[in-house]
């Protein structure tokens, strides 16, 4: 590779709305990945040191992707070499259990190798900081400007463990013990709910069985084999990825289907009678229950693509709604400087109160049971009374495939005055563009920060309407792209 070639790689890793992810063997190398771990620990080694005496200590834990033990291991490797104290998991984790970690045991910064919810060819590279929240944009931006800056180091793996610059241990079982402890046990041991739980083959696979050992909860898993193809498409929850469990509870022997992505810190679930619950109305439901059911205060935090409902929720809880742009990072920032009851994000990520602030697929859908359980209710029923009382709202969302040029498309232009025949009275473009209608139904417009794609949403008071605003969204951003090129 010549000089200008190894430059251009460089400038290619960016870390975006969760992280570094890129396409293994291609950009995401392990020649690269060293020079964004040795760029992280310049930022460590720089940055650190003026705060505190001693020596900066991380932990690295990975998922059930395809070579993300090795990935973990040369991260740990390049920290070893830069004399920083490194934590290795002994396998696959979740992430919100490398969180976990990073703030019990004090330590200085957490990297996952993860690419979450991604298509099986990406892997990625998470930063957590010192409370376990995701690092913010003046972190990530610190790395990428040292990335290249110095050689990488390394001190292979079996020398750095006899010294002892590297330690691998087991960092599930006080994650484990902890979600043991937050959920109400002795309400737990006396239901008798069936619950199904689709792993989606990510390294959440069977977690939240050891939190349930002891309980009367009859749980069933699926799909919790390790499989790094996670059959040909990326592990989210959206509904097209989930017909199988979808299919399983319309058999009507489980109560609730929960659904995790591929690294665990994401939910979505499905009634006994196989109907689909997005994390939009996930986020209402949990927010209700730390409410009224535990009696916690605090605010509610969503972000520009949410619900409408949780306007209406948070307005007769009488607690305060805050909206952030998308990305569970900035969530993360106001649970470390407020009270917040619970933050949420539409792709499923779900953060609560007295815990790190950092989403947990698992401990939202712990939190769904216990929600089941404290009102003697199936998850089916209890969401009928919430949509009767704050509305039903249907929401929808388009992925569409772009090409690098096509980021170029401003989106300001996809701006209008109306939407099949509904007066548009408020514009949101702090973070992509929302159309709001005077009906309270929106179209949204936004480009990834982890794919290349353009996500178009909706939502509506009736599904016809947000299928249709799809259907013109879709063809608004086709048009605009089509005029651009």
């Amino acid at each position: 590779m010549t000089n200008k070639e190894a430059q251009e790689q460089v400038k290619a890793i960016k870390f975006g709305t969760d992280g570094w992810r890129a396409v293994i063997a291609d950009d995401f190398t392990f020649v690269n990945l060293r020079k964004v771990a040795q760029a992280t620990a310049c930022y460590l080694k720089d940055d650190f040191p003026k705060q505190q005496e001693g020596k900066v200590r991380v932990c690295v834990g990975y998922d059930t992707r395809f070579l993300s033990a090795k990935f973990a291991q040369t991260v740990a490797e390049v920290f070893a070499a830069n004399d920083i104290e490194t934590i290795l998991s002994d396998r696959a984790v979740p992430t919100p259990a490398l969180s976990f970690a990073v703030k019990n045991r004090k330590l200085d910064l957490g990297i996952m190798i993860t690419a979450s919810h991604n298509p099986p060819e990406f892997n990625g590279y998470k930063i957590k900081n010192a409370q376990g929240g995701a690092a913010d944009v003046t972190v990530t931006r610190r790395v990428e400007s040292l990335i290249g800056q110095a050689e990488s180091k390394v001190k292979k793996i079996d020398s750095a463990i006899a010294d002892g610059s590297i330690k691998v241990a087991d960092i599930s079982k006080e994650y484990v013990s902890f979600l043991r402890s937050y959920i109400d046990r002795k309400a737990f041991k006396k239901a008798k709910f069936r619950v199904l739980m689709d792993a989606m083959y990510g390294s959440g696979n069977s977690y939240i069985a050891d939190v349930l050992k002891g309980t009367s909860i009859r749980l069933e898993l699926m799909r919790n084999e390790v499989n790094p193809w996670f059959e040909g498409r990326g592990p989210e929850p959206v509904e097209d990825n989930v017909q199988k469990i979808i299919r399983r509870m319309k058999e009507g022997k489980h109560d609730i289907g929960l659904i995790l992505d591929g690294d665990a810190d994401r939910i979505a679930a499905v009634d006994s009678k196989g109907e689909y619950i997005p994390p939009q109305k996930i986020l209402g439901l949990l927010a209700l229950h730390l409410r009224e059911d535990k009696g916690w205060d605090g605010g509610i935090v969503t972000t520009i693509a949410g619900t409408t409902m949780l306007e209406h929720i948070a307005r007769d809880l009488g607690v305060e709604l805050h909206e952030t742009p998308v990305g569970f990072k900035y969530i993360s920032n106001l649970m470390e400087t407020k009270n917040i009851l619970v933050g949420g994000e539409e792709a499923g990520g779900m953060g609560l109160k007295n815990y790190i602030p950092e989403r947990d697929g698992t401990l939202a859908g712990l939190m769904l049971v216990e929600m089941m359980i404290h009102r003697k209710k199936k998850i089916a029923q209890i969401l009928r009374e919430m949509e009767k009382k704050y509305g039903r709202y249907y929401y929808l969302r388009s992925d569409m495939r772009l090409k690098s040029k096509d980021y170029a498309l401003d989106m300001k232009t996809l701006c209008v005055n109306s939407l099949l025949g509904k007066k548009v009275v408020k514009v949101k473009d702090y973070d992509g563009t929302k159309l709001i209608c005077e009906d309270e139904s929106w179209l949204m417009f936004r480009a990834s920060g982890t794919e290349p794609k353009m996500r178009v949403y909706s939502e509506a008071k009736s599904y016809a309407r947000a299928r249709d605003l799809i259907k013109l969204g879709n063809e608004m951003v086709k048009e605009k792209i089509r005029y651009t090129a």
